[in-house]
Formats: C-alpha cells, structure tokens, sequence
C-alpha cells in the first residue's frame, strides 16, 4: 500500500482519547520509524507518541488542542516505496509489536513526559526532538493592512532593530500544557522566556511573571500617545495626531475596561478529576470525623531517627503512612471498595496506598503497591521518590490507579482541617493537617504542645462509626504515643 495510516493507540487502562498538544512534525516531513511524532495529554500524563511507520507525512488527523479518540486515525504517511525520498529505516524485529503501546523510561533534560515505544527492536531505540519555533509576524499600525511579506532576508540595517526586538528565540523547555495555555491567554511568548524549574523547565509563575512585567510596561494615557511620535496616521492624515486623554485607573479590584471572561477548557487530567470526583460525590455516602492530636512526640521521635541515621532521613508523612498501615491491619475493613454491580465489599488483601499530591497539572493520586511489606525507612524512600516522579510528571497511568487507601497531608498548604472527597472506588481517606503550637493540658498543667488535626472521610457502607472512630482513634493514640507501634506490628 502507497500510504499507511497510524491509529491513535492503547495509551493505557481505561484511556479513551487523548487531546493533541503539539505536533512534532508537519505535513511534508519525513518521518523514521519510532520517531515521536505528536505530544497527547490523556487524564493521566502527558506522552509523545511515536509513529510505527517510515516515510513522508502527508497528513494529520486533528489540529493542536483537538481531543481524539483511541483508534482513530493521528497521521498519514507515504510509505518508503511511493516516496523514493523517505530515509530508510532500521529493520524492526520480526516478531515486533506495532499496533500495542509500551510505556518507557527516557532522559530528557527537566522533562516530566512519558515517551511511549513500540517492540524492542532497532527502532525502537532512536528518538528524534524537533521543537517547533514560530516567528513573530511584525507589529505596527499598517501591520494588519497589508499582507504578510514571504520571509526575506535580513539587511545590516534591520538586524539590530530585529535583535532588540527579539533577543533569544531559542525554543523553551515547557513541560505543562497548562503553563502554554496560559500563555496563550496572556500573550506570552515562550521562546523568551528562561524557567526557574529543573533544567530551565518553564512554570506557571515565570509566564504570570512575564504578563504582569508586560502589563506594568504598556504605555497608556498620553504616554502612549507620545511614543507615537509623528507619523502618519490613518484616521487623521499624515504630520497629526489625535490627543488622547488620559484615561481614569480602574479600581483596584475591578476588571479593566473590556475585559471578558476565561473560558478554560475541562479537558485532559481536569476533566478526569471533575469525573472522578462527580462520581464519588454521586455514589458514596460518605462521612467525616476528625479528632485533634498532639505531635509533639511524633516530631521528637522523627528526629532520633534522623540523627541514628542521616544518610536515609524519614519524613513526617512516612511516618504517618506507617500509622495508617498499623491502622488497617487493625480495621481491614477501610482498606476496600464496593462493587455496587455485583453487591458486595471487597477487602484488598494488600494495602496499596495512595498519595494525595499536587501538581502543576492538577491533584494526582500515586500509589505505592503493597506499602504494608515496607519498612519505614523503604516506605520513606519510596515516598520522596513517587512525589518527586508525580509532581515532574514522570509517573505512567498505571502508577496512578488501584489504591485501596489514600493519605492527604493538606497541611502543606497551611490549612488545618478538611473534609475531603474520597478517592474513589475506595473507602476511606485520611487527612492530616498543618501541626502548629497551641495551649494543651498535659499531666493537668496547660503547656505549648506540637498540635495537627485528623480526619477520616469513610464511606459508610463498608463500616459503621464504630469502626471508623476506632480507626481515627488509634492513629491519633500512635501519632502523641510513638511506641504504640512496636505493639501493634
């Protein structure tokens, strides 16, 4: 066949579609096999996506933005016998998959994406990045007049001007598709701009930053006026100008005058957590229970434990995983779901436990399979490693679903107490707040203690309060009483 069409693949468990990002090819270039071809973003990561095919594309299937189905057509391409121009490709194995995807492991300087693979022939190992840079059309008054030039070359005369206009239009290193929404909202050219994050990974602070530098900047009133200098206008003749007055500042806290409202797409991990979330809220009837704790304790403990071992230091939230796996070795009941299809509860016999972890693509849930065979100090290790791997947007789909149990430590954001959403189809989430000084009564004498807030979200088919505060209770018992663990493993 002349021209081979490659389908949008299998990108995960439960993964339906995908919104294209940004293509990394266009129409007339020539493609290898495995070359990556197009940035998706499904509900769960962000991945290039290679193309199985050798040849010169003569198609794509959706614009940057799109959101395409599973096993619909992505690209068109010649194949090398209908196109003698198409480089040659390595052979493939002939036992090869090409029509499954494999997620696999890539260095990428500061990228958090996933590179998906085909097989584990030749092909596979070669990966091409081409960044697209788009140069800016020119500005000024008659800009829109006219039709655009072809482009031409630079005379000595116009380089400088064209240098201060654009001093680097070297491609930037953005990982989100969020952050380059937001630029295209606020009309920041990326290309300009160097990151703060890892590697020179652009964020979402540096393209606010560069709007609000580029709105102090912006001339109004008469200031504006006078930098038009004297040329010709087309409302008033050449040689004039029209006064404009200065224009009264909007109130602080108003919007500017012809300002509209953001309209922000629910697509990719947003829309997975609205669905998500919706659900929940539609199918479990869940509950809330809190207690406050003192973890003054806890906080001594941790630093003995640091100071017998610095090279593998253990962190608060490691040791509260190790509370609540105690917990649900004494509740097993919280450690499950309901399948409200086959009308029954069913008890993990491991408990996979998940990690409430923001991110700059929106609130993610990793899990650490089988976290009760761990040891506090694995358990810490794996937990730095899987944060750190979520919030670079490292994980694969499959690190990001199947837990039985979810830890929220909301006290990061300085807040003590919530009443969250479960994480559904679990049963129980436990939320842990910011840990504070406050008054306590220790041994009757008031006293400045380290004090947090606990709270349980259960859902209410799977247990009774009984069993859910005897839940809360004993990880409030372990968090002011340490020692209570060495009895309960």
């Amino acid at each position: 066949m002349s021209e081979q069409v490659f389908l949008l693949p299998d990108l995960g468990e439960g993964l339906t579609e995908a919104e294209i990002v940004q293509w990394r090819v266009a129409v007339g270039d020539l493609v290898t096999v495995d070359q990556s071809v197009v940035e998706v973003e499904t509900a769960k990561a962000v991945v290039d996506v290679p193309c199985p095919y050798a040849g010169r594309v003569v198609a794509l299937h959706g614009a940057e933005g799109e959101v395409r189905p599973v096993g619909q057509p992505l690209i068109t391409v010649a194949a090398p016998a209908a196109d003698g121009a198409a480089p040659a490709a390595a052979p493939s194995a002939p036992d090869e998959p090409v029509g499954h995807a494999v997620y696999r492991e890539e260095e990428r300087a500061g990228s958090g994406n996933v590179l998906i693979g085909y097989g584990t022939g030749p092909g596979s190992a070669r990966r091409r990045r081409r960044p697209r840079v788009h140069a800016a059309a020119p500005a000024g008054p008659s800009a829109s007049a006219q039709p655009q030039p072809a482009p031409v070359s630079e005379s000595p005369a116009s380089a400088p001007a064209l240098s201060a206009v654009l001093p680097d239009r070297s491609p930037a290193l953005v990982i989100s598709p969020i952050v380059r929404r937001l630029a295209r909202e606020r009309g920041v050219d990326l290309t300009t701009l160097r990151g703060s994050g890892p590697g020179g990974v652009v964020r979402r602070a540096d393209v606010e930053a560069a709007a609000d530098a580029a709105m102090v900047a912006r001339p109004t009133g008469a200031d504006a006026v006078a930098s038009l200098g004297a040329g010709t206008s087309p409302a008033n003749g050449a040689g004039r100008l029209t006064v404009v007055p200065d224009l009264p500042a909007p109130h602080v806290g108003l919007a500017p005058p012809g300002a509209s409202d953001v309209v922000i797409p629910l697509t990719g991990i947003r829309r997975a957590i609205a669905d998500k979330l919706s659900r929940s809220r539609r199918e479990i009837p869940e509950v809330t229970i809190w207690v406050d704790a003192d973890a003054t304790a806890l906080l001594e403990t941790r630093a003995a434990i640091n100071a017998a071992r610095a090279d593998r230091p253990v962190s608060i939230l490691a040791l509260l995983a190790r509370i609540c796996l105690s917990g649900l070795r004494r509740y097993p009941q919280l450690n499950s779901r309901v399948d409200t299809e086959g009308q029954r509860i069913i008890q993990s016999a491991g408990v996979h436990l998940g990690i409430a972890a923001q991110t700059e693509r929106g609130l993610v849930v990793p899990v650490l399979r089988d976290a009760d065979r761990l040891t506090t100090a694995e358990l810490a290790a794996e937990l730095a490693a899987t944060t750190a791997a979520a919030r670079a947007g490292e994980l694969p789909p499959a690190r990001l679903t199947g837990g039985s149990f979810t830890l929220n430590n909301y006290g990061i954001f300085g807040v003590d107490g919530s009443t969250p959403i479960i994480n559904h189809p679990e049963a129980a989430l436990l939320g842990v707040g910011r840990i504070v000084d406050k008054p306590w009564v220790v041994d009757g004498q008031l006293a400045v203690r380290k004090v947090t807030q606990l709270s349980l979200t259960f859902d209410h088919r799977v247990c009774d309060g009984g069993v859910a505060g005897g839940f809360l209770r004993h990880v409030a018992d372990c968090v002011e009483q340490p020692a209570l663990l060495i009895n309960a493993v």
